[in-house]
C-alpha cells in the first residue's frame, strides 16, 4: 500500500512526543520505514544532567553517494489548550487543513520525504541508491543528545552523508516561498556584577552593582557589528533579561546579572565576538564575570548543485523558484554542514509553535512531490 502522507503525518501527530519524549513517534516512522526496505537503529544518547533522548537512523541502500534527509520528531508544548480548537494531538482535518502540534513543525516534511521515497522505489523498482533519514528527538530541546550525537555515531561506523536536505518549515506563508541555504550564527553571554548588599539609607556601607551592570550594558549595546554581507543580514546582539532577584524596595542587592544574544553572520566568528566583547568589557575596569554559550557558528551552504536541484523542484511544482535565504533563528543544519552540503526546504511555517498549528493538505501533496523530483534528480533518473 502507497505512502500517504497525510495519514503519517495525523499518525506521528498523535504521538505527544513534546521533548524529551518520544510516546512512540520514532517506532511509527520506524514501522513505516522498514516496509520500504530500510534499515533502522535506534540511537540513545545521554549526558549528565540531561535527559536521554531517543533517535532514529535509517538508511536504504549501500552505495556511496549517501542523500540524507533529516529532521526531528520532537515538538514544543502546545500551551493553553483552552486556545486550540481542536485536541493539539489528534491529527484533525477541517476544511483542507490538518491540524495538531508538529504538522508544520516538521512531522508533515517527515511524511512527505517518507511517501517520496515510496513513490520513487514504485516508479523505479531497480532503484539502488542509498538514501539516509537523520531524525532526532532533541532538536526542540537543548540539541545535546540528538543530530550532534547522531553525526558522531555515523561518522563511527561509516555512514558519510553526500548531501543532506532538512525538512524545515522555511516557507513565511506560502509554499515555494523561501528555501535556506545557511543560518547566523548564534552565542550567548551570561555577565554578572557582584557588590556588597546593604540598606538603600546607608549607600557608603554598600556597593550597589546594578549600575556598574548598566554601564557595562551600555558599552555592548553602543557597538556595531556589521552592515551585513550578499547572503546575510546585519549582525544583532540584543539584551534578553537582567536580573537582581530583589523584592524588597530598601535593599541594594549583592548582584546584578544580565544576558544577552548575538545572532551573526559569516563576517565573524564566535571567537572573534567572545574576544572582541572580552576586551571592550575590559577597557572599563569594572570588575565582572563573563562566560558564553555558542550554539551554532554561521555557515553559507556553497553547493550550487544542491541547491539548484531543491530550487529546480520546487519551480516545477509550485511555479515559484524559491529565495535563497539565510534568516530565522538556528536549525540543526548547523550541525550537518560540518559534514556535507545542506539545505532546508519544507512546508509554511507561520503557524509554528503557536495554537492551532496546521499545514494545508495540499501542501503535504506539492511537498512530497517536490522531495520526490529532488531525489530523481540527484539519483540522475530525470534530466536536472
Amino acid at each position: 500500500m502507497a505512502v500517504d502522507p497525510v495519514a503519517l503525518t495525523q499518525a506521528l501527530i498523535r504521538c505527544p512526543s513534546v521533548t524529551p519524549a518520544d510516546q512512540g513517534a520514532l517506532d511509527v516512522l520506524a514501522a513505516q520505514l522498514r516496509d520500504l526496505g530500510f534499515t533502522c537503529t535506534k540511537l540513545t544518547f545521554e549526558a549528565a544532567g540531561t535527559p536521554a533522548i531517543d533517535n532514529l537512523y535509517a538508511r536504504y541502500g549501500t552505495g556511496d553517494d549517501l542523500f540524507c534527509f533529516a529532521g526531528h520528531t520532537d515538538v514544543v508544548p502546545p500551551g493553553q489548550l483552552d486556545g486550540w480548537s481542536v485536541d493539539p494531538f489528534s491529527g484533525e482535518v477541517r476544511n483542507g487543513k490538518l491540524y495538531g502540534r508538529g504538522a508544520a513543525d516538521m512531522k508533515g516534511a517527515i511524511a512527505c520525504f517518507v511517501a517520496a521515497v515510496d513513490l520513487l522505489k514504485t516508479e523505479y523498482p531497480d532503484f539502488d541508491g542509498s538514501i539516509g533519514l537523520i531524525i532526532t528527538g532533541d532538536e526542540e530541546g537543548p540539541a545535546i543528545n540528538g543530530t550532534v550525537k547522531m553525526l558522531d555515531w555515523m561518522a563511527a561506523h561509516g555512514e558519510r552523508a553526500s548531501a543532506c536536505l532538512v525538512g524545515e518549515p522555511t516557507n513565511p506563508t506560502r509554499l515555494g516561498e523561501m528555501m535556506k541555504i545557511g543560518r547566523r550564527g548564534s552565542l550567548n553571554g551570561y555577565l554578572t556584577v557582584d557588590g556588597v548588599q546593604g540598606h538603600v539609607a546607608y549607600p557608603d556601607r554598600a556597593d550597589n552593582p546594578v549600575p556598574k551592570l548598566l554601564a557595562l550594558l551600555n558599552v555592548l549595546g553602543s557597538g556595531h557589528l556589521d552592515d551585513g554581507t550578499e547572503h546575510f543580514q546585519a549582525s544583532n546582539l540584543e539584551i534578553t533579561t537582567v536580573d537582581v532577584g530583589n523584592t524588597a524596595t530598601n535593599i541594594i542587592p549583592a548582584r546584578a546579572t544580565a544576558t544577552f544574544n548575538i545572532r551573526f553572520n559569516d563576517l565573524h566568528s564566535s571567537a572573534s565576538l567572545i574576544a572582541d566583547i572580552r576586551a571592550r568589557l575590559d577597557a572599563t575596569g569594572i570588575p565582572h564575570a563573563l562566560t558564553f554559550q555558542v550554539s551554532g557558528e554561521a555557515f553559507l551552504t556553497h553547493d550550487n548543485r544542491l541547491s539548484a536541484l531543491v530550487a529546480g523542484a520546487v519551480g516545477r511544482v509550485t511555479g515559484q523558484i524559491p529565495e535563497a535565504s539565510t534568516s530565522g533563528g538556528t536549525s540543526d543544519a548547523r550541525f550537518i554542514q560540518k559534514y556535507c552540503p545542506v539545505v532546508e526546504f519544507g512546508l509554511v511555517g507561520h503557524s509554528m509553535h503557536k495554537v492551532d498549528e496546521h499545514t494545508d493538505v495540499a501542501d503535504l501533496s506539492a511537498l512530497t512531490e517536490i522531495y520526490l523530483l529532488v531525489l530523481k534528480d540527484y539519483f540522475g533518473l530525470t534530466p536536472s
